[in-house]
């Protein structure tokens, strides 16, 4: 360039943008003072963020999405614990529930048969049941109760309900007990209503007894309540046996034979009473039916037989039910 040019001229494009800028400045500082005077642009922004939440709850969703996702996946392992705590909880709660109905089951017939004694007056010494055997050949008793606590061959067992069986051997600890339901037991009965003397035998079923030789003149009927005669001396009488279910004749259509449902609880219960001694002999027939409260028997009471004499054996004849039993005869009976 020459030494003697002079300074270089403006250009348009420069001086526009001086301009402009020189506006921006002067709008500025107009907004500036008009936003410090009335808050215009406070409330434009707000109006701005109205517009742009939208896109801010868009923009937080992948965030939202991988809170809930974590939120139920604790919640999940949470109720799966907390339900498997429940669940063992359950399981204890209905053992427990299961303890407690046997118990009270348990107590109810200890109450039973502490009413029994109470009414019949009777001295008898509680048992308890180590072991059953309720086949159909042999139904018998193993008592937790022996010679050392004063148990002896022949003395009966009771229930709430009834007679059950007798004892048949012992040792110092332990006794064994024959059950009226034994295809070999005979018991001598009678008709509570009548006096009407029979024998019941043992069928192998703990839920029947049967009649058999019932003269077809006798006055027996469906719904008799049987009890022990006292014959043979060796079951007290007035103790229940069990109520007549059925009669039918026999093969011979000269006599009847019956099924008597058995009064004691035969298949059920964890302790026996073993009676030591009972009330004077009770009197059976007409006069016992219309004062008795059968079948439980509570007011029937039992002779005094507490140290019961050992009586023969006799087998079981096919006589007719209204011959006497001799005094001598035993319940139990024997195969040839």
């Amino acid at each position: 360039m020459p030494s003697y040019a002079g300074p270089a001229a403006a250009r348009p494009g420069d001086i526009a943008g001086t301009l402009r800028l020189l506006a921006y400045l002067a709008v500025a500082c107009a907004l500036i003072v008009l936003d410090h005077r009335g808050g215009w642009l406070s409330q434009a922004r707000q109006q701005a963020q109205l517009f742009v939440q939208p896109l801010w709850a868009v923009a937080g969703w992948p965030g939202q999405v991988v809170d809930s996702i974590s939120d139920d996946a604790g919640t999940r392992s949470s109720l799966i614990a907390e339900n498997r705590r429940l669940r063992n909880e359950l399981l204890v709660n209905g053992a427990r529930i299961a303890r407690l109905q046997a118990a009270t089951a348990d107590n109810e017939r200890m109450r039973a048969m502490l009413g029994v004694v109470k009414r019949g007056g009777l001295d008898v010494q509680l048992a308890p049941i180590l072991d059953i055997d309720l086949d159909p050949t042999r139904q018998r008793l193993v008592l937790d109760a022996g010679s050392a606590d004063g148990v002896h061959v022949g003395q009966v067992l009771i229930d709430a309900g009834g007679v059950v069986g007798q004892v048949i051997a012992t040792t110092p600890m332990h006794s064994t007990a024959l059950l009226i339901t034994d295809p070999d037991h005979a018991l001598p009965v009678a008709v509570l209503r009548n006096g009407v003397r029979l024998v019941a035998y043992g069928t192998g079923r703990s839920d029947r007894l049967s009649l058999a030789s019932i003269p077809l003149s006798s006055d027996v009927k469906v719904g008799d309540v049987v009890v022990t005669s006292g014959l043979g001396e060796r079951f007290p009488a007035g103790f229940p046996v069990g109520t007549i279910a059925a009669l039918r004749p026999d093969d011979t259509r000269a006599f009847l034979v019956g099924d008597v449902k058995p009064a004691a609880q035969l298949d059920r219960g964890r302790d026996v009473l073993l009676v030591r001694s009972a009330p004077q002999r009770p009197v059976i027939g007409p006069a016992a039916a219309t004062t008795s409260t059968l079948p439980n028997a509570a007011s029937v009471a039992a002779p005094a037989s507490a140290n019961v004499p050992p009586a023969a054996r006799t087998t079981r004849a096919a006589t007719p039910a209204t011959k006497a039993v001799p005094a001598s005869a035993s319940t139990t009976r024997r195969t040839p």
